[in-house]
């Protein structure tokens, strides 16, 4: 085996925990990708013969490449970040998790998370990824971020209040999260409003993004309140009927197919017993570049 081979072997161990960081910097399974490929160029170009803890290097790494794709994304961004955003999701089936997915859903990286981490700024983002998801030392942030460890330290202070004050903790059950997403497909699937409106949370927000193929309304929304979430699902009750339990993010959620073909994604939190946030992607093109095969 020669250098450049020792070398990939050595970057691909560390692929699923580089891939987990750069989909919490992120949000976005395909620019996670590019941020790898572009970490990969980066080892292949430098001398590490010298370098100790190779793992901590390429975190560092990929972490000021996640960075500066922010900061990149924040200044083409001439407004604010619509409020009907959803992350790419990581589906998998309900029995069965592989080990790169496990790493990537380690810590309940759920869609919710990743929502509030959208709206922090870039350089709030990698203090609390870095620091608070992966434990990495804020001596080692502060150069990525350009601010000292003092300073850094205040970025994912921000951060962390911000995520904590966001919304209520998640219920961690899985079989409870089942019952309230079953609930919630079988009355969907019998055109109940009232079992709809009693598995949902009375502040329930559902969020959807169909693409920009789509106009209006449907194109990208925000609904609140759970008559009005309840209404939505009426009204494509038809569809529910092809939709499939999967995990969504490490949680219960739903995947509708026709023909074998993705035609969206449905992530859920449940608190409670109820469904307090739903997280709908039904852009083709962004169903398109998700693994689905499996489920």
């Amino acid at each position: 085996m020669d250098d450049e081979e020792l070398l990939a072997d050595r970057f691909q161990a560390h692929r699923g925990h580089l891939r987990a960081v750069a989909y919490r910097m992120l949000g976005s399974l395909s620019e996670a990708d590019d941020a790898l490929q572009e970490t990969w160029l980066r080892l292949s170009r430098s001398d590490v013969s010298e370098v100790k803890n190779l793992a901590g290097w390429l975190t560092t790494v990929v972490g000021r490449i996640c960075l500066d794709m922010l900061r990149s994304r924040t200044a083409r961004r001439e407004d604010p970040m619509v409020e009907s955003f959803v992350p790419d999701p990581v589906i998998t089936p309900v029995e069965r998790v592989d080990p790169e997915q496990e790493v990537l859903l380690a810590d309940s990286v759920g869609l919710a998370l990743l929502v509030v981490l959208e709206t922090l700024e870039p350089a709030e983002r990698l203090a609390f990824v870095l620091h608070d998801m992966f434990a990495v030392p804020f001596d080692d942030i502060a150069p990525i971020a350009g601010r000292t460890s003092a300073a850094t330290r205040q970025l994912a202070s921000r951060a962390r209040r911000r995520v904590q004050s966001a919304e209520p903790a998640a219920d961690p059950d899985l079989g409870r999260q089942r019952e309230a997403v079953e609930a919630f497909l079988a009355a969907s699937r019998a055109g109940d409003f009232d079992a709809l409106v009693a598995v949902l949370d009375p502040d329930v927000v559902l969020r959807a993004d169909s693409g920009p193929l789509v106009t209006g309304l449907a194109a990208s929304k925000v609904a609140r309140g759970a008559a009005t979430v309840a209404k939505g699902a009426l009204m494509f009750r038809q569809y529910a009927q092809h939709a499939r339990l999967a995990l969504v993010n490490g949680s219960i959620g739903l995947v509708m197919a026709l023909e074998g073909r993705p035609m969206s994604v449905m992530g859920v939190t449940v608190v409670d017993g109820r469904i307090t946030g739903i997280y709908i992607l039904a852009d083709p093109e962004r169903l398109e570049r998700l693994d689905t095969a499996a489920v």
